[in-house]
């Protein structure tokens, strides 16, 4: 046996030996290596993987959205190959096993590359996921049960909410509440961070917005007093971005408060768009904060778009920021505001402008349609 042989048997038995799963595939995505590890985990043979695809009713993978992860764009490992890029963290997919169920997996993913530096294929690892995303399973129904979102019937407005966590639970957070006086009160907030610790925050969010949303009648004193009570439990870092506001149905009218939060954008029924960028300190820096109150009009036929800054702050490749003028590029291109958002392939758009193996933050979008 040649030196080079024995190394190849030596690899072989180090992989095996590996408590998670793993596969090489080419650029085509066809299974060229499957480790013992991999047979456990999934129940696959070795024999009925290697050669086919992952998608030929071999692992399947869909998303914690229950997404198809085996067309093209929300393939990690196929983002991995199409931008060179090793994954910084896990991401959670569910593969099919051998006897038909699903498995929550943690996954990694690396690029392969020829003496020349070139990509010739990727590399996925994977452990079973299933005990912590029972619990994060739990942690996502509380969370979401949080999000205050129960409104009556109204001719005049219509919200619609679009949360996408990067993980399984997030730190974005929305509410909307209508008042007895028939003006609706919104916060759209922006936890520092995501993942868990993000997610505990905006649970004490939810709290404080059960507590004072009626004082949004008056955004000012609304953002004031939430700041405050931020600030008791926030030392020397930003707490939250958001914005804060109140609808008047019956003018149309919207007055509200930005803690940095990005810019409001309106699509006006006259087929123009234009943004309404405010200054403000995140929630959480300085206690005593002043906040600006900004008043605008809207009319029959236009929309209103909020949305975190994961909408926003992505680059491509050459390194330049969509922005909102890039998002509000991509919506028009998706036939928005004439047709209602379509979230999966709005989300697709910005993976496929981003440089990145998935997108980097939690999404979170709120829309208020004036009828």
């Amino acid at each position: 046996m040649t030196t080079s042989a024995k190394n190849l048997v030596i690899t072989d038995k180090i992989l095996d030996s590996l408590n998670d799963g793993l596969y090489v595939c080419d650029r085509e995505r066809n299974i060229a290596y499957w480790s013992k590890s991999a047979e456990r985990i999934t129940g696959w043979s070795a024999a009925e993987v290697v050669g086919r695809k992952c998608r030929d009713n071999v692992l399947d993978h869909v998303d914690k959205d229950g997404r198809q992860l085996c067309g093209e764009e929300f393939c990690p490992l196929h983002r991995s190959m199409l931008t060179d890029k090793s994954s910084s963290v896990p991401h959670i997919v569910f593969g099919l096993t051998s006897n038909g169920s699903r498995l929550p997996m943690s996954v990694s993913v690396a690029p392969i590359h020829d003496p020349q530096g070139a990509v010739i294929g990727g590399v996925e690892t994977f452990g079973d996921f299933t005990e912590t995303y029972a619990n994060l399973k739990r942690a996502k129904q509380i969370q979401t049960m949080a999000m205050d979102y129960d409104l009556p019937e109204d001719d005049r407005i219509a919200f619609t909410p679009f949360y996408i966590p990067h993980d399984i639970i997030g730190g974005d957070f929305y509410a909307i509440r209508q008042l007895d006086s028939g003006e609706y009160v919104f916060m759209l907030a922006d936890v520092m961070g995501h993942g868990v610790a993000a997610a505990l925050y905006t649970m004490h969010l939810s709290a404080l917005w059960t507590r004072y949303h009626p004082v949004l009648a008056n955004p000012v004193e609304f953002a004031r007093t939430l700041n405050n009570e931020l600030c008791k439990i926030v030392k020397d870092e930003s707490f939250a971005t958001a914005i804060c506001g109140v609808v008047d149905p019956a003018s149309n009218t919207i007055r509200f408060i930005s803690a940095g939060g990005p810019p409001l954008m309106i699509f006006r029924g006259n087929h123009t768009t234009s943004q309404i960028t405010t200054p403000g300190l995140p929630f959480g820096v300085f206690d005593n904060t002043e906040y600006d109150l900004n008043e605008f009009q809207c009319q029959s036929g236009d929309s209103l778009l909020l949305f975190s800054d994961g909408a926003i702050d992505i680059e491509n490749s050459e390194g330049e920021l969509l922005g909102t003028e890039g998002l509000a590029k991509i919506l028009h291109s998706l036939d928005y505001p004439a047709s209602q958002i379509q979230i999966e392939l709005l989300q697709e758009a910005l993976l496929s402008y981003s440089n990145n193996i998935s997108l980097e933050d939690d999404l979170t979008f709120l829309e208020v349609r004036f009828l």
